[in-house]
């Protein structure tokens, strides 16, 4: 990256910060293992204007699920497990009460696929066994067979983290700190709020609160078993060594942590997410990016905007974490690796098609979807054109396809599902399935 290149992205980064309202951010970049790049900006703590640096810790959230994954590949490897597994093979107790739990596979829990909707968060539980007895307890409606429909469920997820435990030996923090963190020398990355509390030059999290949208201080989430999937605390200048694990077959400082053939299989295309994206294991792929194929994952929690990924034909990895929730992280991810590639910091993946829906195909779009997570989106016809009410904004919308509408300010698609001729059932917005409650 040259210094033009630099400080173009430099000031890409300083104009989203001030849209956005981030507090501290910092974007890190390595090339066959050598850091390129690596940058804080803004403040850690907005009250001690201290700064956020390269070494600054933030949370990474689902960035976890691809160390969790790696791990599951490391057991693999070691003949400990087969993906084909069921799950109820290491967890005898696992039961579902929305669905037959005896056809649900480790790949299952990997790939997101299980067919378990997003549920109620329980962040109350701390051992694996409370969850089992919630997953056998909670009523849900599958959204279909394994295999069959993507959509995040942490809740499955989180299991991944029991498997750990049980074909270790070891609890799963332990495992995790020994077999992947310590061998990477990843001394500022952590799991533990304890341990957070004495490091230093750690940031503080934000979140934007009430009708002002008022950048407020909000505490650590202590997540319980979600942290299988969210829970590492860490650095770009650490992350840029677990990235590099990679681009570099599997391997750190001559020492092989996981096999590369295992850790390929991680970013295989599983399911198809829009028109040139897949996720895979824990990670995103997107195919044919100027002749290039992007591998990521993004992560957001109370306080937490992340996205971490690599070019692998580039030897290339990227890291982007700020201390503000719900921000458009990934904008600032892909401004980095386009200027790494040489490419316009503007460029994206191309552009959905564009469809006319005619009204009667429009009107099965129609009405509002949910989940037991939380997650909303009510759907209605203004002027004859789609418009979508998210978290209590309207977002106006276009077609690219009969099933797929997208967000004309963000490119962000909206997939529909349909059984038979009848109205749709459920969207896919982002990363989980909503299905229609009216």
């Amino acid at each position: 990256m040259n210094r033009l290149q630099m400080t173009e992205l430099e000031t890409y980064i300083q104009r989203f910060m001030e849209e956005q309202g981030v507090p501290g951010l910092a974007v890190a970049l390595s090339h066959r293992g050598e850091t390129i790049y690596a940058k804080g900006f803004g403040v850690r703590n907005l009250v001690t204007k201290e700064p956020a640096t390269p070494s600054t810790v933030f949370g990474i959230a689902s960035v976890t699920k691809s160390f969790t994954a790696a791990a599951i590949m490391q057991l693999a490897h070691e003949g400990k497990l087969s993906l084909d597994d069921p799950v109820g093979k290491y967890i005898p107790a696992f039961r579902l009460r929305g669905c037959d739990a005896s056809k649900v596979q480790i790949r299952h829990l990997l790939s997101h696929t299980s067919g378990v909707p997003p549920l109620l968060r329980r962040e109350e539980l701390v051992r694996f066994s409370d969850h089992l007895d919630y997953l056998a307890e909670v009523e849900f409606a599958a959204l279909g067979e394994p295999g069959q429909y993507f959509s995040y469920a942490n809740d499955m997820f989180l299991l991944l983290g029991a498997i750990i435990e049980q074909v270790s030996g070891r609890l799963y923090r332990r495992y995790m700190t020994e077999r992947l963190l310590a061998p990477l020398r990843m001394h500022r990355s952590t799991f533990s709020l304890e341990e957070l509390a004495r490091l230093d030059n750690v940031s503080t999290p934000y979140a934007k609160r009430g009708e002002q949208q008022q950048v407020t201080a909000v505490p650590w989430p202590t997540l319980g078993n979600y942290e299988v999937g969210g829970g590492i605390r860490s650095s770009v200048d650490d992350l840029l060594v677990y990235g590099s694990l990679y681009v570099a077959k599997g391997r750190y400082q001559g020492q092989e942590i996981v096999p590369a053939a295992w850790l390929e299989t991680m970013w295989q295309p599983v399911h198809r997410l829009t028109k040139d994206a897949w996720y895979g294991y824990a990670l995103k792929t997107t195919r044919d990016y100027a002749g290039v194929t992007l591998v990521e994952h993004g992560g957001g929690q109370p306080g937490v905007s992340s996205n971490f990924g690599f070019v692998s034909e580039k030897e290339l990895v990227c890291v982007v974490l700020s201390n503000l929730e719900n921000v458009p992280i990934r904008n600032v991810w892909l401004a980095a690796v386009n200027a790494a590639l040489g490419l316009p910091l503007a460029h994206k993946e191309s552009a959905a098609p564009t469809y006319q829906l005619d009204r009667e195909e429009l009107e099965k779009l129609v009405g509002t979807y949910t989940s037991a997570e939380g997650g909303n989106v009510r759907l209605f016809i203004r002027d004859g054109a789609p418009v979508a009410e998210v978290a209590g904004s309207e977002f106006s919308l276009r077609a690219a396809a009969s099933d797929t509408l997208i967000f004309v300010d963000s490119d962000m698609p909206l997939r529909f599902f349909f059984k038979a001729d009848s109205r749709a059932w459920a969207v896919l917005l982002g990363m989980r399935m909503l299905c229609r409650s009216e």
